[in-house]
Order: C-alpha cells, then structure tokens, then sequence
C-alpha cells in the first residue's frame, strides 16, 4: 500500500514514437528513464523522491517486460552500492532517494563509486528537499557533487527540459565516465505538462540478455595504487570531457535580451521562479520572452568557464540567483570572470538571502532591487518599480486584513495515531520514576516533540535514536529511552543501535514503534511489513522479517511486545523496564497498525459489505458531557485531532466541555488514557451498526427498555398518575 496509487497513470510509460505525454513530472522521469535503456533502477523507499519509488513499483509489469530489474533498497547506501554493476560493465542504471541526509547515508558507496569511474551511465535522481516545505535538515547536494566530483544537473522545471537532461545525463556519465545526479525539487516532481515520447529502450544487458563472464580491472579497485590513477584521471580526462560534453550539447540555455548591458545567471531549477518575477515586473511576458538576458545552469556542477565569460564579458553587473548558501555557485563565477581578466560585477547573496528558500516573493524583491540599482539599457524604471509596489501593497492589504500573521500549522499525529499513546504512556510514567531523557528519531514519532508531549531532548538522524543514546546514557541517573520505528529499525538501527548497545552492554531502553510501515513518507512497505494486511511489499517475505527474531538474533534478552492503544499496560511496562535491576539493553516493541493506513485500506472493504447488506459495526467514543468536569486533563495527554471541546448545554456552566467529533476513528486513546491517568469516567464507547439484524434489534430493544426504567422514563407522576 502507498500514499498513492499509479496504477492507471505508469500505463503511458507505453508510448512511442510520435505519441504525447501528459501528466505529471515524477512520471515523466520514470518514462526518460525506460528511454534511455536502463537495465536497473532502485531507491530507498523511505525517502521517496516523491512518489519515485512508487511509481516504479507500479509500473512493475512494464518493467518486467522490458527486462529492468527494480530493487526495493534497505538504505540509501544499498541504492548506492546498486550503482556499483555499472563500474565495469556498458549497462545503464538509477537509484534514488531524498537529499542530503540520504546522500550522507550513501556517501561511502558514492565515493568509490566516483574514483572508480563507470562504464556505462550511472544517475542518482536526488529530491532537493530543501526550504518551506522540506522535512529535513537545510543543506544541499551541490557540496557532496564538488567533494566527489559527480555531475551535478539540476533542469528547468518543465517536462521536456526534465526528460531531455535525464536522458542527455546518462551519455555526460558514460562521455566522461563519471556517475551524475539529477537533482529535483518538489515542485518539480509534481509539475505537470507534456512532451514528445520516444520508444522505450531495453538495455544492453538485462535480464532478457544477461552477462556471460563477469569483468575484472584492478584500476577500477579503489585501493593504492589505482587510487592516485582514479584522482589524476579525474581532472586530466573526466572533467574536461564533461565540460566539454556539457557545452557540445548546449545542456545549459542562454535567452537572450534586449536589455544586453546586465543579465541573470539562475540555476536551472530557479528558472520559473525568475521568469515569473521578471513577467510581474513587466520584463517578460507570458511566453517567456524576457528583455533582461538569462544563462540558466542545466548543470550547476561543473560549470563551462567559457559560457560563463561568453555570457558576462559584454555586461556591466549579472544577477547569480542561487538558492541557499554556501555561495557555491557565486564563488565559481567569481573565479571564473577573474581568472579570463572579465571585470563583469557579480551580484547575488546582498540582494538576495544567504538563506533561506527562494520563493516567488523573495526572488521578485531581489530582482526588483538587483534591476533597480543596475537601470539596464533600455529599461524605463517607473513602471518596474510601479510594478512592485503594487505587489507589495497587496500583500500589505491583506496582512492589513487579517490583521494579524497567519498562525503556523505545526505538523501532528493524525486522528487515532498508535503512536500517541506510547507518549502519554510517557507522560505518566514519568509521575512514578521521574522525568527522563529521551533520544528522539526521525519519523512520525518526531511529532512527539510538539505539544501537548514536548517528549524526546535530541533527534540525530534515521534509525539512529538508541545510537544517540550512548553518550549520555552512562552520565544520567536514570535509563535514557530510545525511540524508533520500524523503519529506522531495519533502515540501519539494528546494526548501529541494538547491535552496537548489545556488543556495549549498554544498559538503556528501546521502544520499537512496529506501525507496519514508513509512514511518514507514504505507507512504504519495510521489511516486517506483512502481505495480506493491505500492504504492498512485493520485494518482501509473505508473513514479513521478525523484528523480534532479528533482536535475539544479536544477542538482546529482554524483549516486550505491548499493544500501542493499551495506555496502561505502556506504562506498566516502560516502567519495569525503567526500575528492573537486570543490566544491559531492554527492548519494548509498541505493536499498532497506522491508522491513517488501515482506514485507507478497510473502507472499501467496508464499503463493500454495506453495499451488500451486510451487518458492519462502527466504533466510536464519546464524552458524557454531565460527568465531564471540563479540567481537559485528556485533550493535554492525547493530544488527538479529534478530542476537542464544545460549550456545554448545562446553563448553571459556563466552562466547556470535552468533545469527540466526528473524525474520531474508534482507536479508544481518549479513552485508555483518562483510564490511565485516573482522570474521570466521562468517556464512553458506542457501536454504531448497519444492516443490524434480529439479534442486534432485539438487543437494542431491550436495552431501551432497561435504560428507561433505570432512568424513570416510564413512570408517571402528578395529577396524571392521580387521575
């Protein structure tokens, strides 16, 4: 099960020559990669470059077809390592994944991966999660390529422009025998447009046409002395053949102007957020006809010293629009101008954030400053500037009419999360044995941060939370409390965390959130995800890997399973193994379906038996607002999107009371944890049933019965009962 299903949408990875695409941008990736002959592809599905990986699952049966194999990849490290089968042979591959933290997780395949060269091409399509809307750490991929000289191309977010440099990007890798990432944004992935298909290409070799005798070259083995060849090849041959590939094939685009006195260099992914605010400024128009001449970088690493003087030599000032800092991109062009004598003035961070996401807005205000202070030949400033103004009196009006900023929107558990009660478990736990340091992880459970629980004091990476713990631990009064997924469990905690606390005797606890997926990023299938539970995991065993047989496989001996939702046994639990005088690492294994996936997966399961008249039975709970005492000592320990409040109906209150709304899903939290808490008997549970039959009727008539001679209903008093 993902997020998303492709089903309908991969079958135009079918078309050929002469036919028309039209969809969206990740889809168009996955059709330029099937035309560039690829013979494998693979990823972390974890960190999806948008639904990547998902649509490459898919669109399986044309792969199959076409002889490509799809690996489902444990780690970025491992879709790394699958790179390795192009080093010595003329076959063509992919992997992918999201950003900096996973192109850190692969680093050390990447980096042999780029001494030894490639033979045939070799692409990491990153998704640049960086700005606004990214979930990660605010870095960017462009020092990682200068470190270890892999070709950087980041396209102009439209489709042709997207599938011609995934395709021209595999000729750069094997032209100068150099593994090359395509780098994309969000936006990017989920534009939309269309562009000329191509027939789809099988790959020299695959598994319709498999390799007779394996192929063995020292030189490609990156240890001394092939090493110091591997370097020196590096600059004397491979980066002057990419240049030169780069700039025989016109990757980057130069738009010419009228206005030849200035000029914007923009990486290739900015594009459409500098002809944008050139159009809002009256210097281009919808066609993307621009009066100020443009240089967009296709490829930001390496760049072509010569266009880069060809562009500036007859200019007084460029504009470099680059995203984020360091100033990489500035710095280069500096060099460049400088070492050809051009005295072009480079303007860039000043003008524009040294960090920050380039929005619309922020590219506009610089270029409208960078335009303002540079008067370009031709260029009749008044209306430019009237221009701006008029946007920036807009934005102020409706500031004006809000009144106040937009509040932020912090990310939450969803409605009836498994996880949520593991941290009111917490909460509680902490009443008894005290408060104690808890080593976050990356994940859903990241959330338990935020209010109402403020839980977990660092968060290092994925699948690294119990690794995190092994420099305070031994220094705290108390144990400190791992947190991972299952997820980061097999991602790469089983060996850095578990393994190494076990090889340590490290004496802490670990709660293993066994929510059967990577949630967080789509509803991936991980290792333990079971077949038949309406998840897909094609790539894994039908019944799932055991967590708990891999735990005592390395060694771990006390090992707990609790069901998530039970709040008091959580507790109960978390707190012998907080107190127990047995050393070495604890392990509590918090087992609860994600809800969001599971109301995915049964509603048409539901659907369907109401659609049959069948009987189906609804959950809900509620809250008896008589017996509520409007403390919402619940809502501070739940913290679930649908317990909410509501004024209460009592004329002699004037607080309000507690409330579930309708989008309750029947998990029971509110519930267990008022229960936990000893808060109040305020809660209830109620079964609502469709298509009841005689035993439900009768039931329910009896029950009314009962109800209303215990309450009275069907006495009579008064002058009635007189007469």
């Amino acid at each position: 099960m993902a997020e998303r299903s492709f089903t309908k949408e991969v079958e135009q990875l079918r078309l050929g020559d002469g036919d028309t695409f039209v969809g969206e941008g990740i889809l168009a990736v996955t059709k330029a990669l099937l035309q560039s002959g690829v013979s494998y592809v693979g990823g972390y599905q974890g960190a999806p470059v948008s639904h990547l990986m998902d649509v490459l699952n898919d669109a399986r049966p044309i792969m199959d077809e076409l002889g490509v194999h799809v690996e489902t990849c444990a780690s970025e490290a491992g879709a790394a390592a699958m790179l390795g089968a192009s080093i010595n042979y003329p076959i063509r591959g992919a992997a992918t994944w999201k950003s900096t933290v996973g192109t850190n997780v692969a680093s050390d395949a990447l980096s042999n991966l780029a001494s030894a060269g490639v033979t045939g091409g070799a692409m990491i399509v990153i998704g640049e999660d960086y700005g606004e809307g990214a979930s990660i750490i605010q870095e960017r991929s462009h020092a990682f390529a200068v470190k270890s000289q892999i070709w950087l191309l980041d396209p102009r977010p439209n489709l042709p422009s997207i599938v011609k440099m995934v395709e021209k990007g595999f000729e750069l890798s094997e032209a100068s025998s150099t593994p090359v990432m395509l780098e994309l944004r969000i936006r990017a992935c989920h534009v939309h447009g269309s562009f000329a298909t191509r027939d789809n290409q099988r790959g020299t070799f695959s598994g319709q046409n498999r390799i007779a005798d394996p192929s063995f070259d020292y030189g490609r083995i990156c240890l001394p002395p092939s090493t110091y060849v591997q370097e020196k090849d590096k600059i004397e041959r491979r980066w002057p053949a990419a240049v030169d590939f780069i700039r025989d094939h016109e990757l980057n685009e130069f738009f010419g102007g009228s206005a030849d006195d200035v000029g914007i260099i923009c990486q290739g992914g900015m594009y459409n957020a500098v002809i944008r605010a050139l159009q809002q400024l009256g210097l281009a128009d919808v066609y993307g006809e621009s009066v100020i001449p443009i240089y967009c970088l296709n490829v930001t690493y390496p760049l072509v010293p010569s266009e880069v003087t060809a562009f500036c030599a007859s200019k007084r000032t460029v504009l470099m629009v680059e995203e984020a800092q360091p100033a990489y991109l500035e710095d280069a062009v500096n060099a460049a101008l400088r070492k050809s004598d051009v005295q072009t003035r480079v303007m860039g961070k000043g003008l524009l954030p040294m960090a920050g996401e380039y929005t619309g807005e922020v590219v506009l205000n610089g270029i409208a400053r960078f335009i303002e202070g540079a008067v370009p030949k031709g260029v009749d400033l008044g209306p430019v500037l009237d221009s701006h103004q008029r946007i920036t009196a807009a934005k102020q009006k409706a500031m004006k009419i809000l009144g106040e900023p937009i509040p932020t929107r912090p990310p939450s558990f969803c409605t009836g999360c498994p996880e949520r009660p593991v941290f009111s478990a917490m909460k509680l736990a902490e009443k008894s044995v005290g408060k104690f340091h808890v080593s976050a992880d990356i994940g859903c459970h990241t959330f338990s941060t935020l209010p109402p629980f403020n839980i977990g004091n660092t968060v290092l990476g994925y699948g690294l939370g119990l690794a995190s713990s092994t420099g305070v631990g031994p220094n705290m009064e108390r144990r400190v409390v791992s947190v991972m997924g299952d997820g980061g469990f097999w991602h790469n905690g089983l060996t850095s965390g578990v393994a190494n606390a076990v090889f340590n005797n490290d004496d802490g606890v670990l709660v293993i959130m066994n929510n059967g997926y990577t949630s967080a990023t789509g509803h991936q299938a991980v290792p333990s995800s079971v077949q038949g539970g309406g998840i897909r995991s094609e790539a894994f065993q039908p019944d799932g890997q055991d967590i708990e047989r891999a735990l005592r496989g390395v060694g771990v001996k006390w090992i707990r399973h609790v069901r998530t939702y039970s709040v008091s046994r959580v507790m109960g639990t978390l707190r012998d193994a907080m107190t127990t005088r047995r050393g070495g690492l604890k392990v509590i294994i918090a087992d609860g379906e994600c809800q969001l996936a599971r109301q995915r997966r049964i509603k048409p399961e539901v659907r369907a038996r109401v659609t049959a008249g069948k009987r189906d039975v609804r959950t809900r709970f509620g809250v008896d607002e008589d017996v509520c005492t409007g403390d919402h000592s619940c809502i501070r320990l739940s913290g679930c999107p649908s317990l909410t409040v509501k004024p209460t109906s009592d004329p002699l209150r004037d607080d309000p009371v507690a409330h579930v709304n309708n989008d309750c899903v029947g998990c029971g939290v509110c519930g267990e944890v008022s229960h936990a808490a000893v808060l109040c008997p305020s809660f209830f549970k109620a079964d609502i049933v469709r298509n009841p039959g005689r035993f439900d009727r009768w039931r329910e008539r009896l029950r009314a019965r009962v109800i209303g001679r215990l309450s009275g209903a069907d006495r009579v008093t008064g002058p009635e009962a007189a007469a």
